[in-house]
């Protein structure tokens, strides 16, 4: 393999699964790197955020593309459209051809892409939709005037990644299952760190290679031994599978969406997917980048490392980092001078007899194993509800038990900002007639300032006469739910403040919040 010493690499999709763990990758072999993303400020608080340069632009958007291509040597491509309804594939296809003409107008060396598996003899028109988009972006950046690379990957095996939290929730959830068909499609997975391995390494490419690579693990399984061998590795019982040829991939979808946290508009496009066989033809890129000792590495050790990073809550990027096609994205309207029509508000606010280092703690903390401290019963319902329209539910749960960052995914609800301290201001991502937030703010009390006051708002903006209906009907609960919850956040930092032993430092883990739970009372 050709080296690139220092090159210049453009990452895009550095907020979603992939692009978040590439950055510090190429980082760390010495590449400089800029990220083009939508939203920079989701990337504000990832570790890597001060070494790596951040544009703000749209892969759709031509100007901003060229914008961020000057001066790049090496362009990756991580962006789909992936479950966002109809059209996603001529919006894939529209971003996929403004990139590689802005790429061959910079000058840029080689395109690199993460594309998916494709199986041999079938016709693109047969393929799943996304499958058959995948396998066109990458015929786009082959036939364009740089050089490119695509890599094909199946099923990706990594702490955080849709398929692996499809797989593990599958298999912990349900001893007894009656699937699919396609469980018994062989496909052939590969762990999230040889993904990584072979991006970094394809940014020295010769300059005439120009071609895609089949890349997966030593394993060849279908998906109903992935499930029994997650069993093992779990240490969980022995699993009953049942198939079942009537679940089509649009039930399947409903049945994934109901049992793990992957919402139907994500679940669609895996499920159907997995009814094609995905298996590696060729291993050629091992020509370029050799394999080292014990890589690509086997299903079961990825399964492992997998758990390990989940339990030791070191998930760096999961699938849901990117957002949730659908979802929306508005920013918070600004007070008191937005004139974009009805905004209600319900505010709370209150004493804590506790610090503000205290109170911010248990906000912090909140959602997830900790819960949101007011009547659970509601929110299960009102997750359980959102399921079923097929909404991303209550069971996204965190990245980290302790610490929260701009974009993370918080149950149904999107970090927006956070001042450590001091704010946490959440989207809503359920299914609304409108839009939604909710603030909480852990601030000094002007009478001592070494007390807490706990601070919190909860906006929303309706969509028609249907938003307007739905604030009236569901605020006779704000009382119990709104104003439990402040009491309890209260309580839950005055008990925090009693337990930590004088001089100790307020700064444990939110995790370890005495009194924290999944269902705490009102």
């Amino acid at each position: 393999m050709t080296g690139v010493a220092d090159a210049h690499c453009l990452v895009t999709g550095a907020t979603g699964y992939i692009g978040g763990r590439l950055v510090p990758e190429l980082l760390d072999a010495g590449h400089r790197v800029r990220c083009l993303a939508r939203t920079p400020a989701k990337l504000r608080d990832h570790p890597w955020a001060g070494r790596a340069e951040v544009v703000r632009g749209d892969v759709t958007d031509p100007e901003s593309v060229a914008e961020a291509m000057r001066g790049i040597d090496v362009a990756y491509y991580l962006v789909h459209a992936l479950g966002s309804g109809s059209g996603f594939e001529d919006r894939d296809r529209e971003a996929a051809h403004v990139f590689a003409e802005q790429a061959r107008a910079a000058g840029v060396r080689r395109i690199v892409y993460l594309g998916g598996l494709t199986p041999e003899g079938i016709p693109l028109r047969e393929l799943s939709p996304h499958l058959r988009s995948r396998a066109e972006v990458g015929e786009i950046f082959l036939d364009s005037a740089v050089p490119a690379t695509v890599l094909r990957a199946a099923v990706i095996i990594g702490s955080g990644s849709a398929s692996f939290e499809m797989l593990r929730y599958l298999t912990e959830r349900l001893p007894v299952m009656v699937t699919p068909s396609w469980v018994g499609t062989r496909c052939q997975p590969i762990a999230v760190r040889d993904v990584l391995r072979y991006l970094v390494a394809s940014a020295g490419m010769p300059p005439e290679v120009n071609r895609a690579f089949d890349i997966g693990g030593p394993d060849v399984v279908t998906y109903e031994v992935m499930m029994r061998r997650y069993a093992e590795v779990a240490e969980l019982p022995k699993r009953l599978i049942m198939r079942v040829p009537m679940l089509t991939p649009g039930l399947s979808s409903h049945w994934i969406g109901l049992v793990t946290p992957v919402p139907r508009a994500l679940a669609r496009p895996l499920a159907e997917s997995l009814r094609h066989e995905v298996v590696c033809h060729e291993h050629d890129i091992a020509a370029y980048v050799p394999d080292p000792p014990g890589a690509p590495l086997p299903f079961d050790r990825a399964l492992v490392l997998a758990l390990q990073r989940v339990r030791e809550a070191k998930v760096t990027t999961r699938w849901s980092s990117a957002g949730v096609p659908g979802a929306p994205s508005d920013p918070l309207p600004t007070d008191p001078d937005w004139a974009g029509g009805s905004l209600y508000t319900d505010r709370r606010e209150l004493p804590v007899e506790a610090s503000p280092a205290a109170l911010w703690r248990v906000v912090e903390g909140i959602g997830g194993d900790n819960g949101w401290y007011s009547f659970p019963l509601a929110w299960a319902v009102r997750g359980w509800l959102d399921r079923l329209v097929g909404g991303v539910g209550i069971r996204r749960g965190r990245r980290d038990a302790a610490r929260l960052r701009v974009g993370d995914s918080l149950d149904f609800w999107r970090v927006e900002e956070i001042e450590p301290g001091a704010l946490l201001r959440l989207r809503a991502e359920m299914r609304l007639p409108g839009l939604a937030w909710l603030e909480l703010r852990a601030d000094p009390d002007p009478a001592d300032r070494r007390r807490a006051r706990f601070r919190q708002r909860a906006l929303f903006h309706p969509h028609g006469l249907l938003g307007h209906l739905y604030w009236w009907s569901v605020s006779p609960f704000h009382a119990v739910v709104f104003g439990g919850m402040a009491r309890n956040i209260a309580k839950a930092a005055e008990r925090l403040e009693r337990d930590t032993p004088q001089g100790a430092s307020a700064e444990a883990p939110a995790a370890e919040v005495p009194g924290a739970s999944s269902t705490p009372q009102p």
